[in-house]
């Protein structure tokens, strides 16, 4: 399942709740085309990797959050594990989201 955050004293509470767990943070706007195109394949993916937390921002609602993490270009995923970010890439590749996590979940 992926949960959608509504500000940043929920998106802090999940980042706690996750723990050691990684955690993908996907920002995207609802008027973005590649954002529409990659959600349902995060949505998949969630089902699948149930040891990650999957986590949507939109920059629109979320204008604080966007800021923070300087995101410049939609969708940009965010890979935190113990709150702090071990990397990050921007569009809409679900090959290249699935590599990421399958390589940073047991890292």
């Amino acid at each position: 399942m992926v949960y959608h955050i509504k500000d940043a004293s929920d998106l802090e509470q999940q980042l706690s709740e996750a723990g050691s767990k990684l955690v993908v943070i996907d920002f995207f706007a609802a008027w973005c085309g590649p954002c529409k195109f990659i959600s349902p394949k995060l949505e998949e993916l969630s089902t699948v990797e149930t040891d990650v937390v999957f986590l949507k921002i939109d920059v629109d609602e979320c204008e604080d959050l966007a800021e923070a993490y300087e995101i410049s270009s939609m969708p940009t995923f965010i890979f935190i594990k113990n709150k702090k970010k071990v990397d990050s890439f921007s569009g809409a590749n679900a090959d290249k989201l699935k590599e990421i996590v399958d390589k940073l979940k047991s890292a």
